[in-house]
């Protein structure tokens, strides 16, 4: 039997791809999102968590960076 997913491959640096792990690991967006990790820089991860994932890592930039938020 095949099992098919829709999802997106995910380009990133290897810190920002451990960021995306500990996510998926921790279940901060609600479940798992990640399909399967590909290499250093590459992720397959499920193509309908992507909105809420942009605007939490937006959040966390934000928080990182709050002098940006001053302008």
């Amino acid at each position: 039997m095949v099992n098919v997913k829709k999802g997106v491959i995910l380009t990133s640096d290897p810190a920002f791809r451990q960021l995306l792990i500990h996510m998926d690991e921790s279940r901060q967006l609600g479940s798992k999102f990640i399909v399967r990790e590909l290499d250093e820089t590459h992720l397959f991860i499920e193509k309908d968590v992507i909105p809420i994932l942009e605007e939490r890592v937006e959040s966390i930039m934000e928080q990182m960076n709050p002098e940006s938020n001053e302008k």
